[in-house]
Protein backbone atom coordinates (compact mmCIF):
# COMPACT_ATOMS: atom_id res chain seq x y z
CA UNK A 1 0.00 0.00 0.00
CA UNK A 2 0.90 3.49 -0.67
CA UNK A 3 2.14 5.82 1.95
CA UNK A 4 0.59 8.98 2.33
CA UNK A 5 2.43 11.48 4.33
CA UNK A 6 -0.06 15.00 5.66
CA UNK A 7 2.41 17.93 5.65
CA UNK A 8 1.85 20.61 7.77
CA UNK A 9 1.05 23.69 6.12
CA UNK A 10 -1.93 24.96 3.73
CA UNK A 11 -2.97 23.23 1.32
CA UNK A 12 -1.80 19.76 3.25
CA UNK A 13 -4.03 17.31 2.54
CA UNK A 14 -7.29 18.31 0.40
CA UNK A 15 -5.58 19.46 -2.50
CA UNK A 16 -3.45 16.23 -2.73
CA UNK A 17 -6.65 14.33 -3.38
CA UNK A 18 -9.10 16.69 -4.72
CA UNK A 19 -10.68 16.09 -8.07
CA UNK A 20 -10.20 19.11 -10.57
CA UNK A 21 -14.05 18.55 -11.13
CA UNK A 22 -14.28 19.50 -7.59
CA UNK A 23 -12.74 23.01 -7.50
CA UNK A 24 -15.00 23.99 -10.55
CA UNK A 25 -18.18 23.42 -8.50
CA UNK A 26 -21.73 22.52 -9.25
CA UNK A 27 -24.03 19.67 -6.98
CA UNK A 28 -22.79 16.34 -9.10
CA UNK A 29 -18.95 17.64 -8.79
CA UNK A 30 -19.69 18.21 -5.10
CA UNK A 31 -20.66 14.37 -4.57
CA UNK A 32 -17.20 13.73 -6.40
CA UNK A 33 -15.20 15.56 -3.94
CA UNK A 34 -15.11 12.97 -1.16
CA UNK A 35 -11.04 12.78 -1.81
CA UNK A 36 -10.30 16.35 -0.32
CA UNK A 37 -12.41 15.63 2.87
CA UNK A 38 -11.82 12.00 3.13
CA UNK A 39 -7.82 13.35 3.15
CA UNK A 40 -8.49 15.32 6.05
CA UNK A 41 -10.28 12.60 7.88
CA UNK A 42 -7.37 10.40 7.36
CA UNK A 43 -5.63 13.41 8.95
CA UNK A 44 -7.27 13.81 11.65
CA UNK A 45 -7.53 10.35 12.72
CA UNK A 46 -3.97 10.04 12.56
CA UNK A 47 -2.69 12.41 15.31
CA UNK A 48 -4.62 9.81 17.73
CA UNK A 49 -7.32 11.33 19.63
CA UNK A 50 -10.00 9.73 18.24
CA UNK A 51 -10.06 6.13 19.26
CA UNK A 52 -9.92 4.73 15.82
CA UNK A 53 -7.95 1.84 15.08
CA UNK A 54 -5.08 1.49 12.70
CA UNK A 55 -6.97 -0.96 10.31
CA UNK A 56 -9.83 1.71 9.60
CA UNK A 57 -7.40 4.44 9.04
CA UNK A 58 -5.71 1.62 6.86
CA UNK A 59 -8.90 1.27 4.54
CA UNK A 60 -9.57 5.06 4.03
CA UNK A 61 -6.39 5.03 3.03
CA UNK A 62 -6.48 1.77 0.59
CA UNK A 63 -9.54 4.18 -0.91
CA UNK A 64 -7.22 7.28 -1.48
CA UNK A 65 -4.58 4.86 -2.59
CA UNK A 66 -7.26 3.01 -5.37
CA UNK A 67 -9.66 6.01 -5.86
CA UNK A 68 -12.73 5.02 -4.37
CA UNK A 69 -14.41 8.72 -3.71
CA UNK A 70 -17.51 8.43 -1.81
CA UNK A 71 -20.88 9.89 -3.27
CA UNK A 72 -21.53 12.79 -0.50
CA UNK A 73 -24.70 14.86 -0.79
CA UNK A 74 -23.98 18.58 -1.43
CA UNK A 75 -26.44 19.81 1.49
CA UNK A 76 -27.57 18.57 4.82
CA UNK A 77 -24.86 20.10 7.21
CA UNK A 78 -25.45 22.85 9.50
CA UNK A 79 -21.74 23.14 11.13
CA UNK A 80 -22.21 21.54 14.23
CA UNK A 81 -21.62 18.39 15.44
CA UNK A 82 -19.09 19.36 12.27
CA UNK A 83 -20.26 17.73 8.96
CA UNK A 84 -22.61 14.58 9.97
CA UNK A 85 -24.96 14.02 7.54
CA UNK A 86 -21.82 14.54 4.55
CA UNK A 87 -19.13 12.79 6.55
CA UNK A 88 -21.77 9.82 7.52
CA UNK A 89 -21.91 8.96 3.52
CA UNK A 90 -17.96 8.18 3.38
CA UNK A 91 -18.89 5.82 6.77
CA UNK A 92 -21.56 4.29 4.57
CA UNK A 93 -18.80 3.12 2.01
CA UNK A 94 -16.99 1.59 4.48
CA UNK A 95 -19.46 -0.67 5.84
CA UNK A 96 -20.30 -1.76 1.99
CA UNK A 97 -23.38 0.91 2.16
CA UNK A 98 -23.84 3.94 0.22
CA UNK A 99 -22.22 4.53 -3.14
CA UNK A 100 -18.71 5.44 -4.38
CA UNK A 101 -17.21 6.17 -7.29
CA UNK A 102 -14.39 4.06 -8.24
CA UNK A 103 -12.58 5.25 -11.65
CA UNK A 104 -15.38 7.51 -12.35
CA UNK A 105 -17.79 5.18 -12.67
CA UNK A 106 -20.75 4.94 -9.49
CA UNK A 107 -21.20 2.04 -8.20
CA UNK A 108 -22.49 0.94 -4.84
CA UNK A 109 -20.24 0.89 -1.13
CA UNK A 110 -19.89 -2.91 -1.44
CA UNK A 111 -19.26 -3.05 -4.94
CA UNK A 112 -16.74 -0.42 -4.57
CA UNK A 113 -14.66 -2.47 -2.09
CA UNK A 114 -15.32 -5.93 -3.87
CA UNK A 115 -13.07 -4.05 -6.49
CA UNK A 116 -10.44 -3.31 -4.17
CA UNK A 117 -10.20 -6.39 -2.77
CA UNK A 118 -11.79 -5.40 0.84
CA UNK A 119 -14.73 -6.78 2.93
CA UNK A 120 -16.97 -4.13 4.36
CA UNK A 121 -15.49 -3.23 8.16
CA UNK A 122 -17.16 -4.06 11.10
CA UNK A 123 -16.44 -0.90 13.23
CA UNK A 124 -15.63 -1.37 16.95
CA UNK A 125 -17.40 1.17 19.98
CA UNK A 126 -16.71 4.73 19.20
CA UNK A 127 -15.43 4.27 15.92
CA UNK A 128 -18.74 5.44 13.96
CA UNK A 129 -18.78 8.83 16.05
CA UNK A 130 -14.79 9.34 15.19
CA UNK A 131 -15.67 8.83 11.17
CA UNK A 132 -18.18 11.33 11.25
CA UNK A 133 -17.55 14.42 14.03
CA UNK A 134 -15.62 17.28 12.52
CA UNK A 135 -15.40 19.79 10.42
CA UNK A 136 -13.70 17.63 7.22
CA UNK A 137 -15.92 18.43 4.43
CA UNK A 138 -16.45 22.11 5.02
CA UNK A 139 -12.35 22.35 5.25
CA UNK A 140 -11.98 20.21 2.28
CA UNK A 141 -13.79 22.71 0.17
CA UNK A 142 -12.14 25.55 2.12
CA UNK A 143 -8.89 24.55 1.06
CA UNK A 144 -9.89 24.34 -2.78
CA UNK A 145 -11.75 27.31 -2.80
CA UNK A 146 -9.00 29.36 -0.98
CA UNK A 147 -6.58 28.01 -3.33
CA UNK A 148 -8.17 29.05 -6.52
CA UNK A 149 -8.52 32.42 -4.40
CA UNK A 150 -4.93 33.11 -4.28
CA UNK A 151 -4.41 32.48 -7.90
CA UNK A 152 -7.73 34.38 -9.07
CA UNK A 153 -6.79 37.31 -7.10
CA UNK A 154 -3.47 37.73 -8.81
CA UNK A 155 -5.27 37.42 -12.21
CA UNK A 156 -7.11 40.47 -11.32
CA UNK A 157 -4.21 42.29 -10.82
CA UNK A 158 -2.81 41.57 -14.42
CA UNK A 159 -6.83 41.82 -15.52
CA UNK A 160 -6.73 45.15 -14.04
CA UNK A 161 -3.55 46.41 -15.33
CA UNK A 162 -4.21 45.53 -18.59
CA UNK A 163 -7.09 47.47 -18.87
CA UNK A 164 -5.22 50.57 -16.81
CA UNK A 165 -3.01 50.79 -20.35
CA UNK A 166 -5.55 50.17 -22.67
CA UNK A 167 -7.42 52.89 -20.88
CA UNK A 168 -4.83 55.56 -21.05
CA UNK A 169 -4.12 55.27 -17.27
CA UNK A 170 -1.44 56.22 -15.19
CA UNK A 171 0.70 53.89 -12.93
CA UNK A 172 2.38 56.69 -10.76
CA UNK A 173 -0.66 55.68 -7.99
CA UNK A 174 1.44 52.83 -7.95
CA UNK A 175 4.36 54.36 -6.16
CA UNK A 176 5.51 52.59 -3.30
CA UNK A 177 5.77 55.87 -1.03
CA UNK A 178 2.06 56.18 -1.27
CA UNK A 179 1.54 52.60 0.22
CA UNK A 180 4.16 52.53 2.86
CA UNK A 181 1.91 54.97 4.95
CA UNK A 182 -0.78 52.75 4.72
CA UNK A 183 0.70 49.15 4.81
CA UNK A 184 -2.26 46.62 4.59
CA UNK A 185 -0.41 43.43 3.60
CA UNK A 186 -2.63 43.24 0.07
CA UNK A 187 -2.51 46.85 -0.39
CA UNK A 188 1.34 46.74 -0.85
CA UNK A 189 1.43 43.77 -2.98
CA UNK A 190 -1.10 45.10 -5.17
CA UNK A 191 0.87 48.34 -5.87
CA UNK A 192 4.05 46.43 -6.03
CA UNK A 193 2.69 43.97 -8.56
CA UNK A 194 1.25 46.48 -11.16
CA UNK A 195 4.16 48.67 -10.98
CA UNK A 196 5.96 45.47 -11.78
CA UNK A 197 3.03 44.61 -14.57
CA UNK A 198 3.25 48.00 -16.33
CA UNK A 199 7.39 48.60 -15.74
CA UNK A 200 8.96 49.65 -19.52
CA UNK A 201 5.15 50.05 -21.37
CA UNK A 202 5.64 51.89 -23.50
CA UNK A 203 1.51 52.79 -23.84
CA UNK A 204 2.14 54.36 -20.51
CA UNK A 205 4.70 56.85 -21.17
CA UNK A 206 3.39 57.89 -24.09
CA UNK A 207 0.29 60.33 -22.33
CA UNK A 208 2.75 61.28 -19.32
CA UNK A 209 1.58 64.99 -18.95
CA UNK A 210 -1.35 64.67 -20.41
CA UNK A 211 -4.12 66.80 -19.04
CA UNK A 212 -6.03 63.77 -17.15
CA UNK A 213 -5.21 65.03 -13.61
CA UNK A 214 -6.51 61.18 -11.78
CA UNK A 215 -7.95 58.02 -13.04
CA UNK A 216 -10.99 56.89 -12.42
CA UNK A 217 -10.90 54.58 -8.79
CA UNK A 218 -11.36 51.40 -10.59
CA UNK A 219 -7.66 52.13 -11.59
CA UNK A 220 -6.26 54.60 -8.90
CA UNK A 221 -7.76 52.71 -6.44
CA UNK A 222 -6.82 49.06 -7.04
CA UNK A 223 -4.13 48.49 -4.92
CA UNK A 224 -6.58 49.61 -1.82
CA UNK A 225 -9.61 47.37 -3.45
CA UNK A 226 -7.62 44.39 -4.45
CA UNK A 227 -5.78 44.46 -1.49
CA UNK A 228 -8.61 44.37 1.01
CA UNK A 229 -9.77 41.35 -0.98
CA UNK A 230 -6.16 39.60 -0.83
CA UNK A 231 -6.33 40.25 3.01
CA UNK A 232 -9.76 38.23 3.26
CA UNK A 233 -8.22 35.61 0.97
CA UNK A 234 -5.23 35.71 3.04
CA UNK A 235 -7.29 35.24 6.21
CA UNK A 236 -9.42 32.29 5.06
CA UNK A 237 -6.10 30.97 4.07
CA UNK A 238 -4.87 30.65 7.75
CA UNK A 239 -7.92 30.09 9.25
CA UNK A 240 -8.06 26.79 7.11
CA UNK A 241 -4.75 26.22 7.39
CA UNK A 242 -5.17 25.85 10.85
CA UNK A 243 -8.16 23.86 10.81
CA UNK A 244 -7.32 21.21 8.05
CA UNK A 245 -3.72 20.47 10.52
CA UNK A 246 -6.26 19.93 13.89
CA UNK A 247 -8.38 17.53 15.19
CA UNK A 248 -12.14 18.58 15.15
CA UNK A 249 -13.87 15.00 16.29
CA UNK A 250 -15.31 14.59 19.88
CA UNK A 251 -14.80 13.02 21.99
CA UNK A 252 -11.27 13.20 22.43
CA UNK A 253 -9.04 10.60 23.86
CA UNK A 254 -5.59 11.44 25.55
CA UNK A 255 -3.73 8.46 25.71
CA UNK A 256 -0.82 9.73 27.71
CA UNK A 257 -2.89 10.66 30.40
CA UNK A 258 -5.68 8.00 29.12
CA UNK A 259 -8.29 10.83 29.55
CA UNK A 260 -11.52 11.47 27.53
CA UNK A 261 -12.69 14.91 26.92
CA UNK A 262 -16.13 15.65 26.22
CA UNK A 263 -15.53 19.14 23.65
CA UNK A 264 -16.86 21.23 21.02
CA UNK A 265 -13.89 21.00 18.42
CA UNK A 266 -16.62 19.83 15.74
CA UNK A 267 -18.01 23.67 15.58
CA UNK A 268 -17.30 25.63 12.67
CA UNK A 269 -17.70 28.53 13.08
CA UNK A 270 -14.13 29.59 12.81
CA UNK A 271 -14.69 28.43 9.02
CA UNK A 272 -17.92 29.54 8.72
CA UNK A 273 -16.78 33.65 9.30
CA UNK A 274 -13.77 33.18 7.26
CA UNK A 275 -15.90 31.90 4.39
CA UNK A 276 -18.41 34.58 4.50
CA UNK A 277 -15.36 37.12 4.75
CA UNK A 278 -13.90 35.01 1.91
CA UNK A 279 -16.96 35.69 -0.19
CA UNK A 280 -17.03 39.36 0.24
CA UNK A 281 -13.68 39.57 -0.61
CA UNK A 282 -14.05 37.75 -4.06
CA UNK A 283 -17.16 39.47 -4.88
CA UNK A 284 -15.60 42.78 -4.90
CA UNK A 285 -12.95 41.37 -7.12
CA UNK A 286 -15.72 40.62 -9.39
CA UNK A 287 -17.35 43.98 -8.90
CA UNK A 288 -14.53 46.11 -9.68
CA UNK A 289 -13.99 43.83 -12.92
CA UNK A 290 -17.03 44.99 -14.39
CA UNK A 291 -17.11 48.56 -13.63
CA UNK A 292 -13.66 48.33 -15.42
CA UNK A 293 -15.34 46.35 -18.34
CA UNK A 294 -17.80 48.86 -18.77
CA UNK A 295 -15.07 51.24 -19.06
CA UNK A 296 -13.40 49.57 -22.17
CA UNK A 297 -16.92 48.92 -24.03
CA UNK A 298 -18.25 52.30 -23.47
CA UNK A 299 -16.86 55.38 -26.24
CA UNK A 300 -17.33 57.66 -23.88
CA UNK A 301 -15.19 56.70 -21.06
CA UNK A 302 -12.54 55.13 -23.16
CA UNK A 303 -12.21 57.00 -26.33
CA UNK A 304 -11.94 53.40 -27.76
CA UNK A 305 -14.50 52.01 -30.68
CA UNK A 306 -17.78 51.20 -29.18
CA UNK A 307 -18.23 47.81 -27.60
CA UNK A 308 -14.95 47.01 -28.79
CA UNK A 309 -15.46 46.48 -32.56
CA UNK A 310 -15.26 47.91 -35.82
CA UNK A 311 -18.16 48.87 -37.82
CA UNK A 312 -20.22 49.15 -34.68
CA UNK A 313 -23.68 49.16 -36.19
CA UNK A 314 -23.45 45.76 -37.41
CA UNK A 315 -21.67 44.15 -35.17
CA UNK A 316 -22.29 44.17 -31.30
CA UNK A 317 -18.86 43.54 -30.49
CA UNK A 318 -18.31 42.72 -26.49
CA UNK A 319 -21.13 44.39 -25.32
CA UNK A 320 -22.73 41.28 -24.27
CA UNK A 321 -19.71 40.47 -22.43
CA UNK A 322 -20.68 43.40 -20.09
CA UNK A 323 -24.04 42.02 -19.98
CA UNK A 324 -23.07 38.81 -18.53
CA UNK A 325 -20.56 40.29 -16.25
CA UNK A 326 -22.81 42.51 -14.13
CA UNK A 327 -25.56 39.57 -13.59
CA UNK A 328 -22.80 37.29 -12.37
CA UNK A 329 -21.98 40.46 -10.27
CA UNK A 330 -25.14 40.99 -9.24
CA UNK A 331 -25.63 37.72 -8.59
CA UNK A 332 -23.08 37.95 -5.89
CA UNK A 333 -24.17 40.37 -4.01
CA UNK A 334 -26.61 38.36 -3.06
CA UNK A 335 -24.57 34.74 -2.60
CA UNK A 336 -22.57 37.20 -0.60
CA UNK A 337 -24.91 37.34 2.14
CA UNK A 338 -23.41 35.91 5.44
CA UNK A 339 -24.40 32.25 6.49
CA UNK A 340 -22.82 32.34 9.70
CA UNK A 341 -25.34 34.57 10.93
CA UNK A 342 -28.08 32.45 10.46
CA UNK A 343 -28.61 29.50 13.49
CA UNK A 344 -31.46 27.15 13.56
CA UNK A 345 -31.02 24.84 17.01
CA UNK A 346 -30.90 20.83 16.21
CA UNK A 347 -30.99 17.49 18.10
CA UNK A 348 -33.91 18.53 20.28
CA UNK A 349 -31.95 21.89 21.50
CA UNK A 350 -29.42 20.50 22.63
CA UNK A 351 -27.18 22.20 19.64
CA UNK A 352 -29.11 25.29 19.53
CA UNK A 353 -26.65 27.37 18.07
CA UNK A 354 -24.85 26.18 14.60
CA UNK A 355 -22.76 27.36 12.43
CA UNK A 356 -23.41 26.65 8.77
CA UNK A 357 -19.76 26.55 7.67
CA UNK A 358 -20.61 23.96 4.85
CA UNK A 359 -23.41 26.56 3.25
CA UNK A 360 -21.21 29.54 3.80
CA UNK A 361 -18.17 28.00 2.00
CA UNK A 362 -20.50 26.99 -0.80
CA UNK A 363 -21.18 29.98 -1.38
CA UNK A 364 -17.83 31.16 -1.57
CA UNK A 365 -17.12 28.57 -3.79
CA UNK A 366 -20.34 29.39 -6.06
CA UNK A 367 -19.05 33.58 -6.01
CA UNK A 368 -14.96 32.25 -7.29
CA UNK A 369 -16.78 30.70 -9.97
CA UNK A 370 -18.74 33.33 -11.18
CA UNK A 371 -15.83 35.84 -10.39
CA UNK A 372 -13.53 33.76 -12.74
CA UNK A 373 -16.06 34.49 -15.61
CA UNK A 374 -15.99 38.05 -15.04
CA UNK A 375 -12.16 38.39 -14.69
CA UNK A 376 -12.22 36.15 -18.45
CA UNK A 377 -14.42 38.88 -19.61
CA UNK A 378 -12.32 41.42 -18.87
CA UNK A 379 -9.17 39.65 -19.88
CA UNK A 380 -10.87 39.61 -23.58
CA UNK A 381 -11.74 43.47 -23.43
CA UNK A 382 -8.61 44.23 -22.45
CA UNK A 383 -6.71 42.40 -25.27
CA UNK A 384 -9.49 43.15 -27.75
CA UNK A 385 -8.76 47.30 -26.71
CA UNK A 386 -4.80 46.15 -27.09
CA UNK A 387 -5.25 45.78 -30.71
CA UNK A 388 -7.25 48.74 -31.65
CA UNK A 389 -5.41 50.92 -29.92
CA UNK A 390 -2.10 49.73 -31.47
CA UNK A 391 -3.40 49.51 -34.70
CA UNK A 392 -3.33 53.15 -35.12
CA UNK A 393 -0.70 53.64 -31.91
CA UNK A 394 1.44 51.19 -32.55
CA UNK A 395 2.99 51.05 -28.83
CA UNK A 396 4.05 48.34 -26.79
CA UNK A 397 2.72 47.30 -23.57
CA UNK A 398 4.42 47.17 -20.12
CA UNK A 399 6.84 43.73 -19.31
CA UNK A 400 4.05 41.84 -17.77
CA UNK A 401 0.80 43.07 -19.56
CA UNK A 402 2.60 41.93 -22.59
CA UNK A 403 3.12 38.30 -21.82
CA UNK A 404 -0.64 38.31 -20.20
CA UNK A 405 -1.48 39.49 -23.79
CA UNK A 406 0.15 36.80 -25.96
CA UNK A 407 -1.07 33.95 -23.98
CA UNK A 408 -4.31 35.21 -24.53
CA UNK A 409 -4.15 35.38 -28.58
CA UNK A 410 -2.71 31.65 -28.27
CA UNK A 411 -5.82 30.82 -27.52
CA UNK A 412 -8.68 33.33 -28.20
CA UNK A 413 -8.33 35.04 -32.03
CA UNK A 414 -8.91 38.88 -31.96
CA UNK A 415 -12.50 39.73 -33.00
CA UNK A 416 -13.25 41.33 -36.15
CA UNK A 417 -16.87 40.74 -36.32
CA UNK A 418 -18.94 39.42 -34.17
CA UNK A 419 -19.49 35.77 -33.22
CA UNK A 420 -20.43 33.57 -30.73
CA UNK A 421 -18.73 35.10 -27.69
CA UNK A 422 -19.81 32.30 -24.82
CA UNK A 423 -17.23 30.01 -26.87
CA UNK A 424 -14.43 32.87 -26.37
CA UNK A 425 -15.47 33.78 -22.70
CA UNK A 426 -15.31 29.54 -21.89
CA UNK A 427 -11.56 29.32 -23.35
CA UNK A 428 -10.88 32.41 -21.41
CA UNK A 429 -11.79 30.72 -18.25
CA UNK A 430 -10.25 27.73 -19.06
CA UNK A 431 -6.84 29.39 -19.90
CA UNK A 432 -7.46 31.30 -16.25
CA UNK A 433 -7.54 28.30 -14.56
CA UNK A 434 -4.69 26.74 -15.88
CA UNK A 435 -2.34 29.08 -15.22
CA UNK A 436 -0.96 29.55 -18.37
CA UNK A 437 -1.24 33.10 -17.95
CA UNK A 438 -0.22 33.48 -14.64
CA UNK A 439 3.20 31.00 -15.20
CA UNK A 440 3.89 33.29 -18.31
CA UNK A 441 3.78 36.38 -16.25
CA UNK A 442 5.66 35.03 -13.43
CA UNK A 443 8.60 34.36 -15.79
CA UNK A 444 9.11 37.79 -16.60
CA UNK A 445 8.28 40.10 -13.71
CA UNK A 446 8.58 37.87 -11.13
CA UNK A 447 6.20 36.21 -8.57
CA UNK A 448 2.93 37.87 -8.24
CA UNK A 449 2.45 38.68 -4.58
CA UNK A 450 -0.76 38.30 -2.63
CA UNK A 451 0.82 39.76 1.16
CA UNK A 452 3.48 41.83 1.14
Amino acid sequence: MQRHHFRKGYPAAAGEYSHESCRRGGRAAFRECGAGYHALRVHDLSLGYSGCRMETIRYLLAFLNQDVIPVVPEKGSVGASGDLAPTAHLGLVLIGRGEAFHHGERVSGAEALSRIGLSPLQLAAGEGLALINGTQVMSAIGALVVNDAVRLSKMADIACAMSLEVLMGSNSEFDPRIHQVRPHPGQLATADNMLRLTAESQIIASHQGCARVQDAYTLRCAPQIHGASKDAVAHARRVIDIEINSTTTNPLIFPDTEEVRLGGNFHGQPIAMAADYLSMGLAELGSVSERRIERLVNPQLSELPAFLIKEGGINSGLMIGQYAAAALVSENKVLAHPACVDSIPTSANKEDHVSMGTIAIRQSREILTNVENVIAIELLCAAQAYDLLTETHPLTAGRGTREAYRVIRRHVPFMAQDRELYKDIQAMVQVLRSGEILDAVERAVGRICVEK
